[in-house]
């Protein structure tokens, strides 16, 4: 039964969202490109909390840990966001170089994140309440996070213009 109703959602999912899903690279320089140069960020939440049961899982860490999280809305070239993106840094990564993404502000985590490295990546996509998400587990000179990036309806009408 779980199977047949994640083919269901496959079948909805468009082959142009499918393409952004399971790209590789920086989704903020090709969310850039897309929308001819135009690329925004607006944090909404940035806190210390603890870390859900599945993240900590997937980051191999006690669920005791805590986490630097990171939400923000990702604009192109429309009034409205395309992406709701969360950040989640465990409080060991923000110790080692990652510490950076704890004060970037406006500024969007791939333009540290891919700058002059390829990161190792771990990804899964999975239908979530706001929309079509793909979650990446990465391992960036030695410090693991967690960037989970939910495709807004608004996202999915520009792309059938």
């Amino acid at each position: 039964m779980q199977r047949q109703a994640c083919e269901m959602r496959d079948k909805r999912m468009s082959p142009e969202l499918r393409t952004w899903l399971y790209a590789s690279g920086s989704l903020t320089q090709q969310l850039t490109d897309f929308a001819q140069g135009v690329f925004k960020v607006e944090p909404s939440i940035e806190q210390f909390q603890r870390m859900t049961l599945q993240d900590a899982q997937w980051l191999q860490m006690p669920i005791q840990h805590t986490a630097w999280v990171r939400e923000s809305y990702l604009y192109g070239c429309e009034a409205e966001p395309w992406v709701k993106a969360k950040s989640i840094f465990p409080i060991l990564s923000i110790q080692g170089r990652a510490r950076i993404f704890q004060h970037i502000g406006k500024k969007p985590i791939g333009h540290f994140l891919f700058q002059r490295t390829n990161p190792k990546c771990e990804r899964r996509v999975l239908w979530l309440d706001d929309g079509w998400t793909r979650q990446s587990c990465y391992t960036w000179h030695g410090c693991k996070f967690i960037v989970q990036e939910t495709f807004l309806a608004s996202f999915e009408q520009y792309l059938q213009k």
